[in-house]
């Protein structure tokens, strides 16, 4: 009993370390059982491989490019076909199925398994498919008056015969259909024929078109943007103008791509590979000309809202005109910042990025971190700096700043940069980052009152009674000193022969104080030269 129990132990071991036996129970689950393959076309040739998917696909492919449509047909899966049809039908659905896969998508057969299970054979070991077989691979999808239409490969065993794989039937069904509408266009129809043979990846006709079809574009796309720009200097003078300027090169793009669109579906078809390029850039064209038309829409809303609200930036408007107009800005980051996230996607979703590149790739946690923190560590740490500002506001744009000794107002604050303008029409860009890690005066943190302090070192027999009096009179005298009863004249030091003499003035703006600063200096210098010079 106990041996009994040992040699089954022991089989359901073997069972479970080889594969093999493992197979054996659920070999149904790999191929499609029917009872004949294409009784109706004979016997495929010798040079036809269908072993695997990717011989497969490369046999049709082959065929096809050399007009062998009868060989190509024992690439089909005919089943529904009546066997005395199979040959004929077959060799035409094998050309229509050409002419789909030529314009339609563009397949990369390297891309296909080249085992005869088409096993999921995966080094990183992130799909939960690793190891499994299957029998059944989509090769494109194609879209069809809003319905999509997959073009599948499938594994097939007759009796006891060797699987091979072949074009699914359901693929054959809708042929004709997708071939009414990918199938050669009016324009190809009348190419004549010795211009139709195959060289390289195009046909010859194509290495001639394709040019003379992207400088119509070309044209189109700069007649656009000429006729807008006409367009905006007949408008008047205003905002209407400025946006009609601002929008004319994404709106010349926009017609190219729609141009480009019409063109493809109506007049002139290329191969796949040309196709899929040119639809890829058309989805990436149109998302970025819609996109960038909406942020100069809000672009110039700010320039409007700026203006009506606000006016010349600097810090003579009140706190929280400059706070709104800082909020504006902020709130410009933010529709970039959606509007940026929403074409990314529709672009992703359009073009599959994801299954181009690689879903286990992108989908990798590990992966997307490393790349955050080497290549976008500097960029997101300022994208972030800068939504920090907005949101604390240490700074409002129209502050006035001291700034590594630098007079300077706030200008504008963006994503990674602050400019700032200097005192003398310069204008200062400061990495956020940067900004917010070194200390600064703002000047019109609460408001933009500045007490200004003047220092004159005079002999020790200066008489500052008299020196008060004076600084009063020049300080009342001057526009923009304001706290009158502020005023004040002491003495702050004292050396062997000198003494030194603080006049303190008030304005309501820093560079108005700067500068009754200096004129009241001025008139001090010049009444003691001129009465007591001694």
């Amino acid at each position: 009993m106990k041996t009994s129990l040992t040699g089954i132990l022991m089989v359901w071991l073997l069972a479970l370390s080889c594969p093999g036996v493992a197979q054996e129970e659920g070999e149904e689950t790999r191929w499609f059982s029917v009872d004949a393959l294409n009784t109706g076309l004979g016997q495929p040739p010798d040079e036809i491989e269908r072993r695997t998917p990717r011989d497969a696909v490369r046999s049709f492919l082959t065929l096809t490019q050399d007009e062998d449509y009868a060989a190509a047909a024992h690439l089909l899966n005919l089943l529904d076909l009546p066997p005395e049809e199979q040959a004929e039908r077959g060799a035409v659905l094998a050309r229509q199925l050409a002419a789909v896969l030529q314009r339609g998508e563009w397949i990369n057969v390297s891309s296909l398994s080249s085992r005869q299970d088409a096993m999921v054979v995966e080094s990183s070991g992130k799909s939960s498919r690793v190891g499994q077989s299957r029998r059944n691979l989509e090769l494109a999808s194609l879209d069809l008056d809003g319905q999509s239409y997959e073009v599948r490969i499938a594994r097939y065993r007759a009796g006891e015969q060797e699987p091979v794989w072949l074009i699914a039937p359901e693929t054959i069904t809708a042929i004709p259909r997708l071939y009414e509408k990918y199938g050669p266009s009016w324009l190809e129809d009348q190419i004549p024929e010795r211009f139709q043979v195959s060289f390289g990846k195009l046909k010859l006709w194509e290495w001639f078109a394709i040019p003379i079809f992207l400088c119509l574009i070309g044209a189109v796309g700069w007649f656009a943007h000429a006729l807008m720009g006409l367009l905006a200097s007949r408008l008047p003078a205003g905002l209407s103008s400025v946006f009609a300027q601002m929008i004319r090169l994404p709106l010349a793009f926009i017609v190219m791509s729609l141009l480009t669109q019409w063109l493809l579906d109506y007049v002139v078809s290329f191969s796949g590979l040309v196709t899929a390029i040119f639809r890829g850039l058309l989805v990436i064209i149109m998302a970025w000309g819609v996109g960038l038309i909406a942020l100069r829409l809000v672009d110039t809303l700010l320039i409007r809202m700026t203006r009506r609200l606000v006016g010349e930036i600097d810090d003579t408007k009140s706190r929280d005109e400059r706070q709104l107009l800082t909020t504006l800005h902020a709130l410009r980051r933010a529709v970039i910042l959606i509007t940026v996230t929403g074409v990314a996607i529709y672009v992703i979703a359009q073009v599959s990025l994801f299954e181009t590149l690689g879903v286990t790739l992108l989908a990798s946690a590990s992966v997307v971190t490393v790349l955050v923190g080497i290549a976008g560590q500097a960029v997101l740490g300022n994208i972030l700096a800068s939504f920090q500002i907005s949101l604390t506001k240490p700074i409002r744009i129209g502050d006035l700043l001291i700034f590594e000794d630098q007079w300077c107002y706030v200008e504008g604050i963006y994503y990674t940069f602050i400019r700032l303008r200097t005192w003398d029409e310069r204008r200062l860009v400061v990495p956020v980052r940067y900004f917010i890690s070194k200390p600064f005066q703002n000047l019109s943190s609460k408001n933009a009152k500045l007490c200004q302090t003047i220092v004159l070192t005079l002999h020790i027999s200066a008489d500052v009674a008299t020196l008060r009096e004076k600084f009063k009179e020049f300080a009342m005298a001057e526009e923009k000193v304001t706290d009158h009863h502020s005023l004040a004249c002491y003495v702050t030091g004292q050396h062997e022969a000198t003494q030194e003499i603080s006049f303190y003035l008030t304005s309501p703006e820093p560079m108005g104080a700067w500068a009754a600063e200096a004129q009241v200096r001025e008139k001090l210098l010049a009444f003691i030269r001129d009465h007591h010079p001694e």
